[in-house]
């Protein structure tokens, strides 16, 4: 790891070597790169030299945390844009996913190497090398910091390490009959989903360490990434099929109605999705080079951002709404500060049209999304217009009277 005089902590590190010094400035400080009049002022952070896999925001989103495919992760200042911390010489391939630990300052890497590696945020050490087999292409840690969780393309299995040790606790094989392309701890960390090439979604109980939960998506092409919302009743699903689903895995409506799909939202294949801390907006990013985000309450699309030059490979949103991360192929990861995009012209008509009488719900019959006028009674009004008319038969009418011959 090559190290700044600026410690992400405590901000009081002093200067280490000159030598090491000189190899971080490598990774640039961010200047504003947004025209004057620009609608959304927009950061970039440049320094990587490959394809950039993961962004997260981290330590009340004062950082950004990020992984490449040039074997590097780097945690970069949100304020000044300025690399802090880069950690490199750990993997011999590139590093598709990146995790942190906060409250053991550790940051989890998993590598196309078939390793997991552990590193101490202070000391720059690897604290511990996991080697798993098989290219790995996702990991995620158990919000009370126990486990990390990561996915292998040999055997399609997930495999769950000890956060603290590295041991091997637990490795299911052929969890999926294709490559896992994401595996996600719920917030409540008793369940850890898993996404595939072969369209299904698996939730695995770390209680009863069985698979409690397997869906045949509606999806028509490859699941590329899935997030839960914070209490965990909620998965979204983001698919190369250009759509987003909805499953309430809690309650296991999708049972008889499938998935809520969000289409629309982008042209091209959706890579990655993530939800804010109250689940009232969705971010998603995609192939066509955009990030798009989405009023849940209203389930559309209010705000398209565009600037990358290459494919969006993951978004991420700050506690506060105000920012969205996004890292891109391009090698960058741009920052959009969207705290003021409720003024844009485009933004207040998609408001506007929704406050002039539309909301959006979900028929109880056949599961799809309708809607009905504000001034509408929503307790009364459950089913689609079409299953309303299913129901309101002839049948239900009085017979008119008989004639009288007299």
């Amino acid at each position: 790891m090559t190290r700044r005089n600026i410690d992400p902590l405590s901000l009081d590190e002093t200067i280490d070597e000159e030598k090491e010094e000189n190899d971080v400035e490598k990774m640039s400080v961010s200047v504003w790169e947004h025209q004057a009049l620009a609608q959304i002022p927009v950061k970039v952070l440049r320094g990587h030299t490959d394809a950039i896999t993961s962004c997260h925001f981290c330590f009340d989103d004062t950082k950004v945390l990020t992984s490449s495919h040039d074997k590097t992760a780097a945690l970069w200042d949100t304020e000044s844009g300025a690399a802090l911390l880069v950690f490199e010489r750990g993997h011999l391939s590139n590093i598709s996913e990146c995790a942190l630990i906060p409250d053991k300052k550790r940051l989890i890497t998993a590598s196309w190497d078939q390793t997991l590696n552990a590193w101490d945020l202070e000391t720059g050490k690897i604290i511990w090398t996991a080697v798993q087999g098989g290219l790995l292409t996702s990991c995620s840690v158990s919000g009370d910091g126990k486990y990390v969780v990561s996915s292998s393309d040999l055997e399609n299995a997930i495999c769950l390490t000890s956060a603290d040790t590295g041991e091997r606790l637990f490795h299911i094989k052929d969890h999926h009959k294709s490559t896992i392309t994401r595996c996600r701890f719920d917030p409540q960390s008793q369940h850890v989903a898993s996404v595939s090439e072969d369209r299904t979604i698996k939730l695995w109980d770390l209680v009863s360490t069985q698979t409690t939960l397997s869906i045949n998506s509606t999806h028509t092409n490859v699941i590329s990434d899935c997030c839960f919302t914070a209490n965990g009743r909620y998965l979204c699903t983001a698919s190369w099929d250009k759509t987003l689903q909805l499953w309430d895995v809690q309650t296991g409506t999708f049972r008889s109605h499938g998935g809520l799909t969000l289409s629309k939202g982008h042209d091209g294949s959706v890579s990655s999705c993530t939800f804010s801390e109250d689940a009232s907006v969705l971010v998603s990013g995609a192939y066509d080079r955009t990030v798009a985000v989405w009023d849940m309450e209203a389930l559309c699309k209010t705000l398209e951002l565009k600037g990358h030059v290459d494919w969006v490979t993951d978004v991420a949103i700050s506690a506060d709404k105000k920012w969205v991360a996004s890292a891109s192929k391009d090698t960058t990861v741009r920052l959009w500060n969207i705290e003021h995009s409720e003024e844009i012209p485009c933004v207040i008509e998609t408001r506007k049209a929704q406050g002039m009488g539309y909301r959006i719900l979900k028929c109880e019959e056949c599961g799809k999304a309708f809607s009905i006028c504000r001034l509408e009674n929503s307790d009364l009004v459950t089913k689609c217009v079409f299953c309303r008319l299913k129901t309101a038969t002839r049948s239900h009418l009085q017979p008119p009277p008989l004639l009288s011959m007299n």
